[in-house]
């Protein structure tokens, strides 16, 4: 189960705004060139009416009532909807290169100068994407580690399937050992970051709730094969067996150990077999 994050988890950091002077039209992209501009066309609009009043009375202002387009209260109304929280933005086309741009600078200068010293401008002239496009879209650092830890949630990646479980966990913990311990490591550096920004700590927590449910199948095969008597709790089982490596690797910061993923694989593998990880009833959740 690799954590091994794209090269692209609270209080804001460098607040800014898209409409400070000098900046380009907020609604505009302004990292890219405008449209040329076209020659008028034939004028085909219909003929006035001659029986319609030329300054009639104005609309009703309904707002208030939520009868309108306002933000009324009244029945199947609701406000207006806001911006899209940061990073969430349209899939493909321009949207698309100007986030990977973006995403693929944050990792590096995190590494580089940790949390304290990665800016929004540092990643907008890192990524060469204007400034104003980055706030506008991100808003903050915060926002910007929230989204290359759910950009990194939606790769294809799939878990070992070598027939054995034993051999899965342990093919599962050298990804995990090698991306803590690559150098520069950006999934050490997002794990540091966590603790700085709530949004990147609950990004942080879906990414690894994705990758741990990736995972369930390696379990499931194995009781299909007899190595294991359900019921067996699929995560807390992963868990057990990927636990060690985040406490030596991260927590102790120690040099890695070549025969830990096996060490770890094998024990968690021994305490399935003996039903340390069979699933608890409801009865018995309920009673805890």
């Amino acid at each position: 189960m690799t954590h091994d994050t794209p090269r692209r988890p609270s209080t804001p950091k460098n607040p800014g705004s898209p409409g400070d002077s000098g900046h380009p039209n907020p609604h505009s992209d302004p990292d890219l060139p405008p449209e040329p501009d076209l020659p008028p066309g034939p004028d085909l609009s219909p003929d006035p009416d001659p029986t319609r009043d030329p300054n009639p009375p104005p609309a009703p202002d309904r707002t208030a009532d939520g009868d309108g387009s306002g933000s009324g209260s009244g029945p199947g109304r609701g406000p207006r909807p806001g911006p899209p929280p940061p990073g969430v933005q349209r899939p493909g086309g321009r949207t698309a290169r100007v986030r990977e741009k973006v995403l693929d600078a944050v990792g590096p200068l995190l590494v580089e100068h940790g949390y304290d010293g990665l800016t929004v401008d540092a990643v907008a002239a890192r990524s060469g994407v204007h400034r104003a496009t980055v706030y506008r879209r991100w808003r903050d650092v915060g926002g910007l580690l929230a989204d290359v830890l759910d950009a990194a949630g939606t790769d294809s990646w799939t878990p070992p399937d070598t027939g054995s479980l034993e051999e899965d966990l342990r093919v599962l913990n050298e990804e995990v050992c090698d991306a803590l311990t690559e150098e520069p490591s950006v999934a050490k550096a997002l794990i540091a970051a966590s603790f700085r920004s709530e949004g990147a700590a609950d990004a942080l927590r879906r990414f690894w709730d994705d990758r741990y449910a990736r995972c369930v199948p390696v379990v499931e095969r194995a009781v299909s094969r007899g190595e294991l008597r359900p019921p067996v709790d699929a995560h807390r089982l992963l868990v057990a067996a990927t636990a060690p490596l985040y406490h030596q690797l991260v927590l102790f910061r120690t040099d890695p150990d070549p025969a830990l993923p096996s060490e770890a694989a094998h024990a968690a593998v021994l305490a399935a077999r003996a039903g340390a990880f069979a699933r608890r009833t409801d009865h018995a959740q309920a009673g805890r």
